[in-house]
């Protein structure tokens, strides 16, 4: 069947397992084509398309409800659901989104773009099923990486306690983002190894049933071989204990196998875990043989050679990240770095080559990178978390709770503030500012670029009075002369890029470029604009301020991030503080709803932080005679 016609999942109902086998061909051929243009994330899809094609085949959706964690492996979803034709346009500006998505299907029924949170949504969904009195089916789908999420561990906990009915698809390919860490990779890797406890079962069932009955005691002592048979081939045991029926591990590549289990889940009472090892990168030798996440999800590439199309250009911010700890750490052995399972990401990869005792990579465990961070300053040393901006919102308490309140010398490298483009709502690192400049103890930076980045990181790690935080971008650099040496930059102090005598702009970040646009555009207006790199975010330059409202000149802030509680507000509650009224303060930033996906241009354009539009929004609030000019 032509990919682009499947509409329904329901034309899966009747298909042998053959043409079930062709349509698998179709979809990796299909898949494998489309994302050589658009980029997103291949090895995942590749590796589910059995899976979802089966799980369709033997449930009915909409009715019966699944709950894609993370939301990386929905694309064969979103292809059976009919959405094939929107391909082209994936992670695209006004296209098809690359996760989940309720408004785009009422296949959809769960929004993920961060880990662990299928299992407590499925819980919920099935609570309000029992409740209602209805009969759908609720199958969350979850990958091996995720269950190192302790709100993962959370739902588990509560499933087995409630006893519901439920069926957990544990989808086991061995890797996530990054290699697996921790206790749960390596128990579900003797699960891999230790065959097919339910097959063995049932064949010890079978040879009693040939014994003749000698009454209670043989039966009981056979219920006890029975258990000790769990212990011996499924080491742990945990999901039982939890209080699962566990089945597998299962071929997530084998149809036959797919569909004993699933049908067998299907008539058991009680929540249920179906163990299927699937291989990432399925059917398309360069993603099968990945090492280094690079297929996890990526851009344009060569469909023959499997070589990734980069573009030449600066250095990315976190490749500058990485350079700049490696030199660093050379000189400070106290010096160690911190990730939750985002090494390749982050940049300390390539920390790690050179100092793999002092690289820590927790998994997806953003609680706990955060507390263990103050736990090793508490002890002299010089931790760095790096982690992406919506990741650490996972870690707000502990940023409050263990972090701030004990004042403690954290550094947070916080990756992907601002837009991020093509993974949209729920990766836009647009909220950081506000959830913590609020904090006590906590000091926040932003650089213009990169060259201000390495010294801003310098800074950072110098700084021992409390937590600090610096925020950057995602992708390249601005193409700025990086200076070879390393040095501190005075904290709570901005710079002047321009003078100007009719209006001033603080920019933060990403947006300093865009205030020097729009200066430029005014300029040959014959209107004067003071251009100001507002890189510490808190503290504030108090004095410039006080310097600025002194001229009486109207300030526009300007920033890649949401206007509620951001940086223009602190600028606004300083003048209240102060008392210091009549002279007018706009705010330009991020407005009042999710942005979702695009590239960032377009995205900016959208919500109209351009040069233009400063510069439009400057003429707004200089004098009447300044704007007829």
């Amino acid at each position: 069947m032509d990919v682009l016609n499947m509409k329904d999942p329901s034309f899966l109902k009747n298909m042998t397992d053959a043409e079930l086998e062709q349509t698998a061909e179709d979809i990796r051929s299909f898949l494998i084509d489309k994302l050589s243009v658009t980029g997103g994330h291949l090895g995942p899809n590749l590796g589910v398309v059995e899976l979802t094609l089966m799980l369709h085949q033997l449930y009915d959706s909409p009715k019966d409800k699944f709950l894609f964690d993370v939301g990386h492996q929905a694309y064969v979803h979103k292809i059976l659901t009919g959405r094939a034709d929107q391909f082209d346009t994936l992670r695209q500006h006004k296209g098809l989104c690359g996760f989940p998505k309720r408004s785009e299907s009422i296949h959809d029924c769960w929004e993920t773009g961060h880990s662990s949170t299928s299992l407590s949504g499925a819980m919920g969904m099935t609570l309000a099923r029992d409740l209602k009195g209805t009969d759908e089916n609720i199958v969350p789908i979850i990958g091996d990486g995720a269950l190192t999420g302790g709100m993962a561990l959370e739902a588990l906990n509560h499933i087995g306690h409630e006893q519901r009915d439920m069926t957990v698809i544990l989808n086991d390919n061995e890797m996530s983002i990054a290699p697996n860490v921790g206790a749960m990779h390596n128990m579900l890797g003797r699960m891999r190894t230790a065959g097919k406890y339910q097959k063995a079962k049932d064949d010890l069932e079978m040879l009693i049933k040939k014994v003749p009955a000698f009454g209670g005691r043989l039966a009981a002592a056979a219920e006890r071989v029975k258990d000790s048979l769990k212990y011996l081939l499924v080491s742990g045991m945990f999901f039982e204990e939890l209080g699962f029926t566990y089945l597998g591990p299962v071929d997530g590549h084998d149809l036959h196998d797919l569909r004993a289990n699933i049908s067998y889940a299907k008539k058991t009472k009680g929540p249920i875990l179906i163990h299927v090892v699937t291989k990432k990168g399925k059917g398309y030798a360069p993603a099968e043989n990945d090492a280094k996440g690079t297929w996890h999800g990526l851009g344009p590439y060569k469909i023959e050679s499997g070589e990734v199309v980069k573009k030449p250009g600066p250095p990315s911010y976190s490749g500058v990240f990485a350079e700049t700890m490696k030199t660093i750490a050379r000189s400070d052995d106290k010096l160690v770095a911190v990730t939750p399972a985002m090494p390749n990401g982050s940049g300390l990869d390539k920390f790690a080559k050179e100092f793999p005792e002092r690289m820590f990579d927790v998994g997806i465990a953003e609680q706990h990178a955060t507390t263990m961070s103050a736990g090793l300053a508490a002890q002299g040393m010089k931790p760095v978390l790096a982690i992406y901006s919506t990741f650490l919102q996972r870690g707000y308490d502990q940023l409050v709770h263990d972090v701030c309140r004990q004042n403690l010398n954290v550094m947070f490298a916080i990756d992907r503030a601002g837009l991020v483009g093509a993974d949209g709502e729920t990766h836009q690192g647009v909220f950081d500012i506000s959830y913590m400049r609020h904090l006590p103890n906590m000091t926040l930076l932003c650089p213009k670029d990169e060259n201000e980045f390495q010294h801003m990181l310098y800074t950072a790690y110098q700084h021992n009075d409390g937590p600090i935080a610096v925020r950057y971008p995602r992708g390249a650099g601005t193409g700025a002369p990086m200076d070879k040496k390393l040095q501190e930059l005075p904290i709570g102090t901005w710079e002047t890029l321009r003078s100007g005598g009719d209006a001033a702009v603080l920019a933060v970040g990403t947006m300093v470029p865009v205030a020097e646009e729009a200066a430029e555009l005014l300029a040959k207006e014959g209107i004067s604009v003071e251009v100001i790199n507002a890189r510490s975010i808190k503290p504030l330059d108090e004095t410039m301020l006080k310097r600025l409202h002194g001229e009486g000149k109207p300030l526009l802030t300007l920033e890649e991030h949401a206007l509620q509680g951001g940086f223009g507000s602190a600028v606004l509650e300083f003048f209240n503080n102060e008392n210091l009224y009549n002279v007018p303060v706009e705010r330009m930033g991020i407005p009042d709803w999710y942005i979702e996906h695009g590239s960032v241009s377009d995205l900016l354009k959208e919500i109209g932080l351009t040069g233009e539009n400063t510069a439009a929004r400057i003429k707004s609030i200089l004098p009447r005679k300044q704007q007829r000019a």
